[in-house]
């Protein structure tokens, strides 16, 4: 049934239907009164932000350097760590083993990593860079650096300061989560 509103004809308001076990209502009436708003709620612009950096970060090193962000974050860490295994890289840097395995496979195979025979099981294998691996390591710290310059640019020191107490808190705060368990908030 239409109705006549201020001499306009409005058209029926949709009432949720169950259709095949699906609600068939009006889209207008899905939206939540909780609904987050995503870019005030923390984990999200976080979240957010990372993956954009990630992506821009990806689309400058691959072409420049023939490395992806995967790639780039096993190499900062064996610049630092060399000779490690990829089960601690891995836990160092946040991926998911098959991650690391995939990278190393395709930083052996382009001449940037070697493995050094420790006669274990090949997880436990020690990696490095090779001299390839760390001069190439090397132009994408510059690089690196140059986008985080561009990235804080207006940020006094005390800002730049501020922000990485910030987010070192908040690293802290998710590593108690992770110990916690099941006893997390949320």
């Amino acid at each position: 049934m239409q109705s006549n509103v201020g001499g306009r004809t409005a058209a029926p308001r949709r009432t949720a239907k169950k259709e095949g076990g699906r609600d068939r209502g009006a889209p207008e009436d899905r939206k939540s009164p909780r609904a987050l708003d995503m870019s005030a709620f923390v984990p999200a612009a976080l979240t957010n932000l990372a993956s954009k950096i990630t992506a821009s970060a990806s689309a400058l090193y691959r072409p420049r350097f023939g490395v992806g962000i995967t790639d780039w974050r096993v190499m900062a860490l064996l610049a630092a760590e060399p000779w490690s295994a990829p089960v601690h890289i891995g836990e160092a840097t946040g991926l998911d083993k098959g991650a690391v395995s995939r990278s190393l496979r395709d930083l052996a195979k382009a001449g940037l990593v070697e493995t050094r025979d420790a006669g274990g099981k090949s997880r436990r294998l020690p990696i490095a860079l090779t001299r390839k691996g760390l001069a190439v390591h090397d132009a994408i710290v510059e690089a690196a650096l140059a986008r985080e310059a561009f990235l804080l640019q207006g940020f006094s020191p005390d800002e730049r300061a501020a922000l990485r107490d910030f987010l070192s808190r908040i690293q802290r705060r998710v590593e108690e989560i992770g110990e916690e368990g099941s006893k997390a908030p949320g």
